[in-house]
Protein backbone atom coordinates (compact mmCIF):
# COMPACT_ATOMS: atom_id res chain seq x y z
CA UNK A 1 0.00 0.00 0.00
CA UNK A 2 1.45 3.52 -0.94
CA UNK A 3 0.80 7.05 0.77
CA UNK A 4 -0.37 8.19 -3.14
CA UNK A 5 -2.73 5.54 -3.09
CA UNK A 6 -4.23 6.90 0.45
CA UNK A 7 -4.25 10.74 -0.92
CA UNK A 8 -6.23 9.59 -3.87
CA UNK A 9 -8.46 7.90 -2.13
CA UNK A 10 -9.00 10.29 0.34
CA UNK A 11 -10.28 12.83 -2.72
CA UNK A 12 -12.50 10.60 -4.32
CA UNK A 13 -14.29 9.63 -1.14
CA UNK A 14 -15.11 12.54 -0.23
CA UNK A 15 -16.03 14.07 -3.90
CA UNK A 16 -17.62 10.24 -4.87
CA UNK A 17 -17.04 11.51 -8.33
CA UNK A 18 -13.82 11.22 -10.40
CA UNK A 19 -13.76 13.65 -12.42
CA UNK A 20 -14.03 15.95 -9.27
CA UNK A 21 -11.14 14.22 -7.40
CA UNK A 22 -8.61 14.12 -10.51
CA UNK A 23 -9.16 18.16 -10.93
CA UNK A 24 -8.38 18.64 -7.32
CA UNK A 25 -5.49 16.39 -7.31
CA UNK A 26 -4.40 17.88 -11.10
CA UNK A 27 -3.82 14.46 -12.27
CA UNK A 28 -5.75 12.40 -15.10
CA UNK A 29 -9.02 10.20 -14.44
CA UNK A 30 -7.43 7.22 -16.48
CA UNK A 31 -4.35 7.99 -13.70
CA UNK A 32 -6.45 7.87 -10.13
CA UNK A 33 -8.79 5.38 -11.69
CA UNK A 34 -5.72 2.78 -12.01
CA UNK A 35 -4.49 3.94 -8.59
CA UNK A 36 -7.76 3.20 -6.74
CA UNK A 37 -7.97 0.20 -8.90
CA UNK A 38 -4.30 -1.07 -7.61
CA UNK A 39 -4.86 -0.09 -3.70
CA UNK A 40 -8.69 -2.30 -3.74
CA UNK A 41 -6.74 -4.97 -5.36
CA UNK A 42 -4.66 -4.60 -2.73
CA UNK A 43 -6.74 -4.75 -0.18
CA UNK A 44 -8.63 -7.44 -2.00
CA UNK A 45 -12.01 -5.60 -1.56
CA UNK A 46 -13.94 -3.38 -3.50
CA UNK A 47 -14.24 0.24 -1.81
CA UNK A 48 -16.92 1.95 -4.02
CA UNK A 49 -20.30 1.16 -5.83
CA UNK A 50 -19.67 2.28 -9.40
CA UNK A 51 -22.94 4.37 -10.36
CA UNK A 52 -21.76 6.17 -14.19
CA UNK A 53 -19.30 8.23 -13.07
CA UNK A 54 -20.19 8.64 -9.78
CA UNK A 55 -19.10 6.60 -6.86
CA UNK A 56 -20.16 6.04 -3.73
CA UNK A 57 -18.21 4.24 -0.60
CA UNK A 58 -19.54 1.15 0.49
CA UNK A 59 -19.53 -0.38 3.47
CA UNK A 60 -15.65 -1.43 3.09
CA UNK A 61 -14.91 2.21 1.75
CA UNK A 62 -16.62 3.55 4.84
CA UNK A 63 -14.90 1.32 7.14
CA UNK A 64 -11.70 2.11 5.67
CA UNK A 65 -12.08 5.95 5.19
CA UNK A 66 -11.81 6.55 8.98
CA UNK A 67 -8.56 4.33 9.22
CA UNK A 68 -7.22 6.27 6.27
CA UNK A 69 -8.23 9.74 7.34
CA UNK A 70 -6.07 8.29 10.66
CA UNK A 71 -2.79 7.49 9.80
CA UNK A 72 -2.34 10.57 6.99
CA UNK A 73 -3.76 12.81 10.08
CA UNK A 74 -0.64 11.19 11.97
CA UNK A 75 1.91 11.60 9.03
CA UNK A 76 0.92 15.27 8.67
CA UNK A 77 1.19 16.05 12.54
CA UNK A 78 4.60 14.42 12.43
CA UNK A 79 5.25 16.51 9.20
CA UNK A 80 4.06 20.20 11.00
CA UNK A 81 5.92 18.86 14.09
CA UNK A 82 9.49 18.42 12.25
CA UNK A 83 8.99 21.92 10.37
CA UNK A 84 8.20 23.36 14.13
CA UNK A 85 11.42 22.36 15.93
CA UNK A 86 13.30 22.96 12.82
CA UNK A 87 12.24 26.55 12.15
CA UNK A 88 10.40 27.17 15.52
CA UNK A 89 10.08 31.51 14.01
CA UNK A 90 8.61 30.31 10.09
CA UNK A 91 5.44 28.47 9.60
CA UNK A 92 1.86 29.65 8.49
CA UNK A 93 -1.18 29.59 11.32
CA UNK A 94 -4.05 27.91 9.91
CA UNK A 95 -7.69 29.01 10.76
CA UNK A 96 -11.02 29.44 10.41
CA UNK A 97 -14.14 31.32 11.63
CA UNK A 98 -17.50 32.21 11.72
CA UNK A 99 -17.26 35.18 13.65
CA UNK A 100 -14.54 37.76 12.28
CA UNK A 101 -15.50 41.48 13.92
CA UNK A 102 -13.05 40.80 16.51
CA UNK A 103 -10.28 38.61 14.43
CA UNK A 104 -8.47 42.08 13.09
CA UNK A 105 -7.22 43.10 16.53
CA UNK A 106 -6.15 39.61 17.46
CA UNK A 107 -4.25 38.85 14.52
CA UNK A 108 -2.59 42.60 15.10
CA UNK A 109 -1.44 41.28 18.45
CA UNK A 110 -0.39 37.80 17.42
CA UNK A 111 1.70 39.72 14.56
CA UNK A 112 3.81 41.71 17.25
CA UNK A 113 4.87 38.92 18.83
CA UNK A 114 5.12 36.47 15.55
CA UNK A 115 6.20 38.95 12.71
CA UNK A 116 7.83 36.09 10.60
CA UNK A 117 4.82 33.70 11.57
CA UNK A 118 2.46 33.91 8.34
CA UNK A 119 -1.18 33.22 8.75
CA UNK A 120 -4.34 31.82 6.53
CA UNK A 121 -7.96 32.53 7.88
CA UNK A 122 -11.27 31.32 6.43
CA UNK A 123 -14.48 32.55 6.77
CA UNK A 124 -16.93 29.73 7.00
CA UNK A 125 -20.03 28.23 8.08
CA UNK A 126 -20.54 26.28 11.00
CA UNK A 127 -21.09 22.45 8.86
CA UNK A 128 -18.08 24.12 6.71
CA UNK A 129 -15.53 24.74 10.03
CA UNK A 130 -16.32 21.63 11.86
CA UNK A 131 -15.50 19.46 8.60
CA UNK A 132 -11.95 21.28 8.58
CA UNK A 133 -11.45 20.68 11.65
CA UNK A 134 -12.47 17.59 12.08
CA UNK A 135 -9.78 16.44 9.83
CA UNK A 136 -7.42 18.54 11.17
CA UNK A 137 -6.87 21.19 8.39
CA UNK A 138 -7.08 24.14 10.93
CA UNK A 139 -5.40 24.66 14.13
CA UNK A 140 -7.76 26.73 15.77
CA UNK A 141 -11.03 28.10 15.11
CA UNK A 142 -13.04 30.87 16.65
CA UNK A 143 -16.51 29.53 16.54
CA UNK A 144 -20.39 30.79 17.52
CA UNK A 145 -21.99 28.89 18.88
CA UNK A 146 -19.58 26.71 20.69
CA UNK A 147 -18.81 22.89 19.05
CA UNK A 148 -18.89 19.87 21.42
CA UNK A 149 -17.47 16.19 19.99
CA UNK A 150 -15.00 13.78 20.85
CA UNK A 151 -11.96 15.07 19.03
CA UNK A 152 -12.54 18.90 19.80
CA UNK A 153 -11.38 20.94 22.61
CA UNK A 154 -13.67 23.93 22.96
CA UNK A 155 -12.79 26.64 25.37
CA UNK A 156 -15.68 29.77 25.45
CA UNK A 157 -13.94 32.93 25.78
CA UNK A 158 -16.71 35.29 25.73
CA UNK A 159 -20.30 36.14 26.04
CA UNK A 160 -21.48 38.61 22.95
CA UNK A 161 -24.80 40.52 23.36
CA UNK A 162 -26.44 40.48 20.15
CA UNK A 163 -28.45 44.08 19.65
CA UNK A 164 -30.92 45.37 17.38
CA UNK A 165 -29.09 47.77 14.56
CA UNK A 166 -31.64 50.42 13.34
CA UNK A 167 -30.85 53.64 10.64
CA UNK A 168 -31.61 56.92 11.87
CA UNK A 169 -34.49 58.25 11.59
CA UNK A 170 -36.30 54.49 12.20
CA UNK A 171 -39.46 54.40 14.11
CA UNK A 172 -37.34 52.90 17.28
CA UNK A 173 -34.20 54.82 16.94
CA UNK A 174 -35.09 57.14 19.55
CA UNK A 175 -34.96 54.08 21.94
CA UNK A 176 -32.36 52.26 24.37
CA UNK A 177 -33.78 49.03 23.96
CA UNK A 178 -36.86 46.52 22.18
CA UNK A 179 -38.78 44.18 22.79
CA UNK A 180 -38.60 41.42 20.45
CA UNK A 181 -42.33 41.04 19.55
CA UNK A 182 -42.24 44.75 18.27
CA UNK A 183 -39.74 43.32 15.48
CA UNK A 184 -42.78 41.12 14.18
CA UNK A 185 -43.57 43.40 11.43
CA UNK A 186 -39.84 44.35 10.35
CA UNK A 187 -37.73 43.96 7.58
CA UNK A 188 -34.33 42.75 8.49
CA UNK A 189 -30.66 42.02 6.57
CA UNK A 190 -28.89 38.98 7.61
CA UNK A 191 -26.94 36.01 7.54
CA UNK A 192 -27.68 32.99 5.60
CA UNK A 193 -28.85 30.27 7.44
CA UNK A 194 -25.49 27.93 8.78
CA UNK A 195 -23.93 31.18 10.75
CA UNK A 196 -24.62 30.59 14.33
CA UNK A 197 -26.02 34.78 14.79
CA UNK A 198 -28.59 33.78 12.22
CA UNK A 199 -29.37 30.77 13.97
CA UNK A 200 -29.43 31.50 17.20
CA UNK A 201 -31.66 34.75 16.77
CA UNK A 202 -33.84 33.46 14.49
CA UNK A 203 -34.62 30.15 17.60
CA UNK A 204 -35.43 33.22 19.83
CA UNK A 205 -37.74 34.96 17.88
CA UNK A 206 -39.71 32.07 16.51
CA UNK A 207 -39.98 30.94 20.23
CA UNK A 208 -41.96 34.46 21.10
CA UNK A 209 -43.91 34.07 18.16
CA UNK A 210 -42.63 35.18 15.03
CA UNK A 211 -40.26 34.33 11.97
CA UNK A 212 -37.73 37.41 10.99
CA UNK A 213 -38.60 38.68 7.65
CA UNK A 214 -35.35 38.82 5.41
CA UNK A 215 -34.87 40.88 2.54
CA UNK A 216 -31.27 40.61 2.42
CA UNK A 217 -29.40 36.72 2.99
CA UNK A 218 -25.53 36.96 2.49
CA UNK A 219 -22.49 35.21 3.67
CA UNK A 220 -20.57 38.77 4.11
CA UNK A 221 -21.52 40.19 8.21
CA UNK A 222 -19.40 42.99 7.73
CA UNK A 223 -21.90 44.01 4.84
CA UNK A 224 -24.94 44.25 6.97
CA UNK A 225 -24.10 47.52 9.05
CA UNK A 226 -24.15 49.15 5.34
CA UNK A 227 -27.41 48.05 4.51
CA UNK A 228 -29.31 49.08 7.64
CA UNK A 229 -27.98 52.72 6.96
CA UNK A 230 -29.42 52.45 3.66
CA UNK A 231 -32.75 51.94 5.55
CA UNK A 232 -33.02 48.30 3.63
CA UNK A 233 -33.68 46.95 7.07
CA UNK A 234 -32.50 46.12 10.22
CA UNK A 235 -30.68 43.68 11.65
CA UNK A 236 -29.41 42.19 14.77
CA UNK A 237 -25.63 42.66 15.15
CA UNK A 238 -23.59 41.26 18.04
CA UNK A 239 -21.78 44.14 19.95
CA UNK A 240 -18.46 43.74 19.27
CA UNK A 241 -19.20 43.82 15.61
CA UNK A 242 -20.58 47.20 16.46
CA UNK A 243 -19.16 50.68 14.71
CA UNK A 244 -19.93 53.69 16.50
CA UNK A 245 -18.83 56.06 13.11
CA UNK A 246 -21.77 54.65 11.50
CA UNK A 247 -25.30 56.41 11.51
CA UNK A 248 -26.89 53.42 12.85
CA UNK A 249 -28.27 53.22 16.71
CA UNK A 250 -27.84 50.32 18.67
CA UNK A 251 -30.70 48.84 21.06
CA UNK A 252 -30.41 46.35 23.58
CA UNK A 253 -33.30 43.37 23.50
CA UNK A 254 -35.38 43.73 26.77
CA UNK A 255 -36.01 40.52 28.75
CA UNK A 256 -34.25 37.94 26.54
CA UNK A 257 -30.94 36.27 27.17
CA UNK A 258 -29.79 36.98 23.92
CA UNK A 259 -26.21 36.33 23.67
CA UNK A 260 -23.80 34.36 21.44
CA UNK A 261 -21.11 32.32 23.27
CA UNK A 262 -17.95 32.88 21.38
CA UNK A 263 -15.38 29.33 20.97
CA UNK A 264 -11.88 28.57 20.71
CA UNK A 265 -11.81 25.27 18.93
CA UNK A 266 -8.68 23.23 18.34
CA UNK A 267 -8.92 19.10 17.47
CA UNK A 268 -7.18 17.30 20.76
CA UNK A 269 -4.82 15.17 18.15
CA UNK A 270 -3.45 17.83 16.30
CA UNK A 271 -0.41 18.74 16.77
CA UNK A 272 -0.04 22.39 18.49
CA UNK A 273 3.21 24.43 17.74
CA UNK A 274 4.40 27.15 19.75
CA UNK A 275 3.15 29.62 17.66
CA UNK A 276 0.03 28.31 17.63
CA UNK A 277 0.28 28.15 21.38
CA UNK A 278 0.76 31.77 21.10
CA UNK A 279 -2.11 32.58 19.49
CA UNK A 280 -4.17 30.88 21.91
CA UNK A 281 -2.82 33.05 24.86
CA UNK A 282 -3.46 36.22 22.80
CA UNK A 283 -7.30 35.30 22.02
CA UNK A 284 -7.83 34.33 25.72
CA UNK A 285 -6.56 37.24 26.93
CA UNK A 286 -7.74 39.47 24.48
CA UNK A 287 -11.25 38.34 25.44
CA UNK A 288 -10.61 38.61 29.07
CA UNK A 289 -9.42 42.34 29.04
CA UNK A 290 -12.93 43.25 26.92
CA UNK A 291 -15.00 41.14 29.51
CA UNK A 292 -13.26 43.60 32.06
CA UNK A 293 -13.94 46.53 30.08
CA UNK A 294 -17.60 45.38 29.78
CA UNK A 295 -18.34 45.05 33.15
CA UNK A 296 -16.61 47.98 33.88
CA UNK A 297 -18.42 50.40 31.89
CA UNK A 298 -21.92 48.55 32.65
CA UNK A 299 -22.08 46.93 28.79
CA UNK A 300 -23.95 43.75 30.01
CA UNK A 301 -26.86 43.25 28.27
CA UNK A 302 -27.98 40.07 30.14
Amino acid sequence: MELLQLQYFLAVARSEHVTEAARSLHVTQSSLSKTIQRLEEDLGVPLFDRIGRRLRLNEFGSSFLRRAERALFELEQGKQELSDLSSPERGTLELAVTTASMLPNILREFRKKRPHIQFHVQMLTTKEMVTLLLRGEVDFCLSSPPIEGDDIECQIVYIDPILVAVPEGHRLADRNSVSLSELRDEWFVGVKRGFGTRDLVDAVCESVGFAPKYVYEGDEPARLSTLVEAEIGIAFIPSTARNSRERIKYLQVENRELAREIALLWHRSRYISRAALEFREIVVEYFGTLSKTDSNHGKWYL
